[in-house]
C-alpha cells in the first residue's frame, strides 16, 4: 500500500542520546525516558508483553506496567488468562516500549517471578477492580447480556468497598537479563544501547542500527 510509505514515523525534532554518559543500571535511564515520553505521548506506561504459548508460539498485547525499580519491571493480570497460564508453563517474557512521539523504544527480556497481590488490586481504580473482578478473561462470549450482568455484579462489590481480590491476581515481575534503549535518528543512524547482565551488575554495548 502507498500509504503505508507516506505516513511519518517520527516528528521532525528527536532528542538526542548520549551513550557516554548514562546511569550504571538500567531502570534508571528507563525512569528518565519514561517521565520524558510522559511529557509528550499518551499512555507512556502501555507495554507490550510478550510470551510462549504451549505449542511454542510467540504470544504478545498491551498491558499497563505497575511499577520498575532495580529488581524488574511489574505487570499484573490474572493467573487464570491466557498471558497467566503461558507465563506459569514458560516464566520468561519480553517487553517494549514504543514512544512514536519521541522516536523511542526500550526492549527488556528475562525470567519472570510471580507472587499473588492483594495490595496491586486495591491500588486499582473503582472501575479497574470491577475489571478485575468480572474475570474470565479471553473467555468465549456467548452472550453480552452475560457481560453486562457480571460487570453490574462488580461494580456493587466494588462500590460495598469489597478490597479482597480474587485468589488468581497476580503480580509478575519481569527480571530483565538485557535491556535495550533505541533513539531514532532523522538520517536512519538510530542510535541503539544494549545493558546486558552480568553477575550482579551491568555492561553497557553500542549496537549497529
Amino acid at each position: 500500500m502507498t500509504r503505508l510509505r507516506r505516513w511519518p514515523s517520527f516528528p521532525a525534532q528527536l532528542p538526542d542520546f548520549d551513550t557516554s554518559e548514562v546511569p550504571s543500571a538500567p531502570h534508571e535511564l528507563f525512569l528518565t525516558w519514561l517521565a520524558e515520553a510522559g511529557e509528550q505521548v499518551l499512555a507512556p506506561h502501555a507495554v507490550t508483553l510478550s510470551t510462549v504459548d504451549a505449542e511454542g508460539a510467540p504470544d504478545a498485547r498491551v498491558v499497563i506496567l505497575r511499577d520498575v525499580d532495580e529488581h524488574g519491571f511489574y505487570v499484573s493480570s490474572s493467573a487464570e488468562s491466557p498471558k497467566g497460564q503461558q507465563l506459569q508453563a514458560n516464566p520468561r517474557a519480553a517487553l517494549t516500549f514504543f514512544w512514536p512521539g519521541v522516536g523511542r523504544q526500550v526492549r527488556a527480556r528475562g525470567p519472570v517471578s510471580a507472587e499473588t497481590s492483594a495490595a496491586d488490586y486495591r491500588d486499582r481504580s473503582p472501575a479497574s477492580r470491577a475489571e478485575v473482578l468480572v474475570g474470565r478473561q479471553s473467555e468465549v462470549l456467548a452472550d453480552p447480556d452475560e457481560l453486562l450482568r457480571a460487570a453490574d455484579e462488580a461494580d456493587q462489590l466494588v462500590q460495598r468497598n469489597q478490597d479482597q481480590p480474587p485468589e488468581s491476581w497476580t503480580r509478575y515481575r519481569v527480571e530483565p537479563t538485557t535491556v535495550e534503549f533505541w533513539q531514532a535518528a532523522q538520517d536512519r543512524r538510530h542510535v541503539r544501547l544494549r545493558y546486558r547482565r552480568l553477575g550482579a551488575g551491568w555492561v553497557t554495548e553500542r549496537l549497529w542500527p
